[in-house]
């Protein structure tokens, strides 16, 4: 199987690497011309607590890229996934499939753009870093599913999982795969809010003031699965089931210190999204994955003032009119305590 891996940093580096040191054909596809000349020039590096390797690799950036690929590892951020979808289109075989290694629903976009026939969708929840050019940091070891988005268990997907298994044994497949997508809108939603804060993932959501807020905006993301008719999974200590609506609350407290002892295990202490804003300085992902649960919420009558609140918070980070502290995360339990107030 011939891989392109087109946007080959935190995440697509990490797989990209892994692959090519089992031997598979794999073409390395970035915008950052620096990272795409490191690589070419002393190989791609991977560092952290789960490995320490360097592989040598072909790195091209996209106008420079010739050919085309059965298959094609998309992992680039969820706002860049039309821009790239369309950029990578005329390197798809006509009978190849372009693999969804992000988050939010960007399945939906690619579709639309490469045709449902030819898009299959995964989840990933290990974390990594990208450092400098050609050195990628790898946190941990997280789920990895894949699964075509009508939930058939079709060849294709076989040999996509055996591929995946490549980069981690313990990857799964799903027929449920929307499922896996749905439940990470959720933690998802929770890691915004975290990097509202300066605090590490684990930290603020273990703080006791907060842990209502982070129980209420899973709640409302997956009140929006469940009216789409969506059944979430779980992964890595987040239970779904603790914040589908009436949850017991005493799962719902179980299921957040779960995930805490699961992030206190990881070298990766903060979100991508805090290191996109404390960091990089750049703008994150919170229109492309959060923006449509606040539509589809209102399509299907669910009300997401959390969600809403959230991503203008997020912005005002972005912009410079709010710092990352506590502050910022109080603004967004305002919302929670006064709808509480409200009744």
């Amino acid at each position: 199987m011939r891989v392109l891996i087109w946007g080959a940093g935190a995440m697509g580096g990490t797989i990209g690497a892994y692959l090519i040191r089992a031997g598979r054909d794999v073409t390395l596809v970035d915008s950052a011309a620096d990272h795409m000349a490191a690589i070419n020039a002393t190989g791609l590096r991977l560092t952290g607590p789960v490995d320490e390797f360097t592989v040598r690799a072909r790195a091209f950036t996209p106008g420079d890229v010739r050919g085309t690929w059965p298959t094609i590892l998309l992992c680039v951020k969820a706002h860049h996934t039309a821009q790239a979808t369309q950029a990578l289109a005329p390197h798809l075989a006509a009978d190849g499939c372009v693999v969804s290694i992000q988050n939010g629903l960007n399945e939906l976009v690619i579709a639309s753009l490469v045709g449902q026939e030819r898009t299959v969708g995964a989840f990933v929840n290990f974390g990594a870093d990208y450092l400098e050019p050609g050195v990628i940091h790898r946190g941990n070891r997280a789920a990895v599913v894949i699964g075509e988005l009508d939930g058939r268990i079709t060849p294709r997907l076989q040999a996509l999982h055996a591929l995946l298994r490549d980069f981690d044994d313990r990857a799964t497949i799903t027929t449920n795969i929307w499922g896996y997508l749905w439940g990470k809108l959720a933690y998802g939603a929770q890691l915004f809010a975290t990097a509202l804060t300066n605090e590490s993932i684990a930290d603020a959501l273990a703080l006791p003031a907060y842990r209502a807020l982070f129980v209420a905006l899973a709640r409302e993301v997956l009140a929006v699965a469940v009216a789409r008719g969506v059944t979430p999974e779980g992964f890595d200590g987040f239970d779904p089931r603790a914040f589908l609506p009436g949850a017991d609350p005493e799962t719902s407290l179980r299921s957040l210190d779960e995930m805490v002892a699961f992030n206190r295990a990881s070298a990766k202490t903060h979100s991508g999204i805090w290191r996109d804003l404390a960091v990089r300085r750049r703008r994150t992902e919170v229109d492309a994955q959060l923006g449509p649960i606040v539509t589809l919420g209102a399509e299907a009558g669910i009300p997401t003032p959390l969600t809403a609140r959230l991503i203008e918070l997020i912005h005002d980070i972005e912009e410079g009119r709010r710092p990352q502290s506590l502050a910022t995360l109080d603004a967004l339990n305002a919302v929670l305590l006064q709808n509480d107030a409200q009744g």
